[in-house]
């Protein structure tokens, strides 16, 4: 089977690669590195040839309100277009668990509209919502932090491994195009200052449960940012078990 993923050079992207290559497969990363440039269209239609599957794990550059919806329409249109003119017979795309529940959230919005153009597309598609990967807790710490003091929503946080996500989108391209969204979330539920204090283990800032502190912007429910009890794949990996390997 011919794969190609397209961000197959970032942290999910690297991982999917290495796994459909093991397991016998045509796996192919495109990015603008190797002069596949989803923004523009340059090199989508050669590297789509004689594919079967493609797998959409890009990312934004820059996430202001606008840009950031600039980009994931103009990405994902231009992804899907290239697709059917290829006969791409299953279009996979990683997205956020939660994505449609935080409004405020322009980079969610984004990805709520990305959605939106594959479900409406006609090509074949599997959807993948993961929860926030344990490699970013670091990242949303540096984005809370006023001052000395990390300042973070007392919510609920299922953070997962991105090597977990990596299998389930591997086993999801390999597999029959699903026309529904599946999700995938971390074995455990943290409140979320706890996990990010676990995080900063050492670290001279303090975390702050803070009730107004929001989420990149958005106001975040108690549940706002995990999926419905016993509608997610879970993880294998847990945070201490990732923690150690780190």
């Amino acid at each position: 089977m011919r794969i190609v993923v397209i961000g197959g050079t970032g942290l999910i992207g690297t991982k999917v690669v290495a796994r459909l290559t093991a397991e016998g497969h045509e796996a192919a990363a495109a990015s603008p590195s190797s002069g596949v440039d989803s923004i523009t269209g340059q090199g989508l239609d050669t590297a789509l040839a004689g594919a079967d599957v493609v797998v959409d794990v890009t990312n934004a550059p820059a996430w202001g309100d606008e840009e950031v919806l600039r980009f994931f329409t103009a990405s994902t249109g231009n992804l899907l277009a290239a697709a059917q003119k290829a006969g791409v017979r299953h279009h996979v795309a990683v997205s956020i668990v939660g994505a449609d529940r935080l409004p405020g959230s322009g980079y969610l919005r984004a990805k709520v509209a990305q959605e939106q153009l594959i479900k409406e597309s006609g090509v074949p598609y599997t959807i993948v919502r993961a929860t926030q990967f344990f490699e970013f807790i670091a990242g949303i710490a540096q984005n809370s932090t006023v001052g000395t003091e990390v300042r973070i929503a007392p919510a609920k946080f299922q953070p997962v491994a991105a090597d977990d996500v990596a299998a389930l989108v591997a086993e999801v391209a390999t597999g029959p195009a699903a026309n529904r969204t599946v999700q995938v979330a971390g074995p455990e539920v943290f409140a979320f200052p706890e996990i990010v204090a676990r995080a900063l283990a050492g670290d001279p800032r303090t975390v702050v449960a803070d009730p107004e502190a929001g989420y990149f912007g958005a106001a975040l429910p108690d549940d706002g940012l995990i999926p419905v009890p016993g509608t997610a794949r879970l993880g294998a990996i847990d945070y201490a078990t990732w923690a150690a390997r780190r």
